[in-house]
């Protein structure tokens, strides 16, 4: 049996599997079936105590004596279905992981023999967590440890994920309860079964929402998915995340395709949009230390983000005022190849994901802009989702679009 580490993956030897999470307090585990684009088809791809049957999919309750398991079929999941995302929450509502350490164990589901474990390191603030996937990879079927929390609990998760959570209603005020009923509504159309144990996301700021894919928001509320063209400021608390951060960027081939040989930079930019230097797989330092670079990968494949950017904010010379991270293909292969590319920002720290951006789309292009960082004047940072393609197989070609991308 594997004992996984987050990020870690190992191939299925059995096609029907059941991953059950234990925790010394009762969890409510669900599962969710997703597509290409990393969402649901519908609301009847959320699996739970409540809508417990999908195809190929099954919830299984341990009755309070045992661990809730969701059970995957792989043979029986639908065409189009290329991911199963396993959570967990604790059932008590508000209840965070603080001082709770859920461990995930995969099964045969035939046999009941264990495959692998995994417990997810380092929780705090969190309510619930996507803890294991279940993947499809050229083919084949692979486990991969997540381990990745939220703060807003399971409607956090089912809301990145494309699933419907319905708010209640606040109650009304003293006066209009007194009020002569109004002429009844019509009958609304029926919706999906929704987890009455899921609080519904916290309502809006007063200021109107912005439009869809812009507008600005913070990390008060823990990990942040973001749209195209979307900004959140890198503060929480009212107090700017001035520490060492993470840029992680990922892909994969494209389905049945070959390895691809992507390669992650950033480039630094002063106040009047003018390059200072550029942090590659050929120039693995710069700006005195500030931004580091992992080091090239040459396939796309693994688990994890395939390089990853290290940036010191508070020591970064204080003429730079902006990092644009790219991707580029040296060896000419285009985007069109690459499935599932991605940035995501850590806190170096502590390795908590707080920020991501999915790559939704795709363009015969051989270079994207993939995010931005910009130093305000009050000292903060804000980090935008860009994902916009470029002619260029070089971070070279990259400098001057990004400059007028700031």
């Amino acid at each position: 049996m594997t004992a996984m580490t987050p990020g870690s993956n190992i191939p299925l030897t059995a096609m029907r599997v059941a991953v059950d999470v234990a925790a010394p307090v009762r969890l409510d585990v669900s599962g969710l079936l997703l597509g290409a684009n990393g969402k649901v088809r519908s609301d009847d791809d959320f699996i739970f105590y409540n809508q417990p049957a999908g195809p190929g999919v099954t919830y299984r309750s341990g009755g309070g004596t045992a661990p809730d398991a969701i059970l995957v079929d792989t043979g029986a999941l639908p065409a189009g279905v290329e991911r199963i995302v396993v959570t967990a929450s604790p059932d008590a509502a508000g209840q965070t992981f603080q001082g709770i350490e859920p461990t995930a164990t995969i099964r045969n589901a035939d046999d009941g023999s264990p495959l692998a474990t995994f417990t997810p390191p380092s929780l705090t603030t969190e309510t619930a967590l996507v803890v294991v996937e279940i993947y499809l990879r050229n083919g084949a079927w692979k486990a991969r440890a997540v381990g990745q929390g939220y703060a807003n609990g399971l409607a956090g998760i089912a809301t990145d994920f494309g699933v419907s959570v319905d708010e209640e209603p606040a109650a009304p005020p003293a006066a209009a309860q007194a009020a002569p009923p109004a002429p009844p509504a019509p009958p609304a159309p029926p919706v999906a079964p929704v987890d009455p144990r899921v609080a519904p996301p916290a309502p809006a700021a007063p200021p109107a929402a912005p439009a869809p894919g812009t507008g600005k928001i913070n990390l008060d509320k823990g990990r942040v998915s973001l749209q195209k063209n979307q900004t959140v400021s890198l503060v929480k608390g009212g107090r700017p995340l001035l520490s060492q951060v993470k840029m992680g960027l990922g892909w994969e081939p494209a389905y049945r395709g070959k390895d691809i040989d992507l390669d992650a930079s950033v480039i630094a930019y002063g106040p009047q949009r003018n390059h200072l230097d550029s942090c590659y797989f050929g120039k693995l330092t710069i700006l005195n230390g500030s931004v580091k670079h992992s080091g090239d990968n040459l396939t796309g494949e693994g688990a994890g983000d395939d390089e990853v950017i290290t940036v010191d904010l508070g020591r970064l010379p204080a003429e730079v005022s902006g990092l644009v991270f790219t991707v580029n293909s040296f060896s000419g292969q285009k985007f069109t190849e690459v499935a599932k590319a991605y940035c995501r920002l850590l806190d170096a720290a502590t390795g908590e994901e707080l920020v991501r951006f999915d790559l939704t789309t795709a363009e015969p292009q051989t270079g994207v802009m993939m995010a931005k960082l910009i130093r305000q004047f009050s000292g903060e940072w804000e980090m935008t989702a860009m994902g916009e393609f470029v002619k260029s197989r070089t971070v070279r070609g990259m400098v001057k679009p990004a400059a007028q991308a700031l």
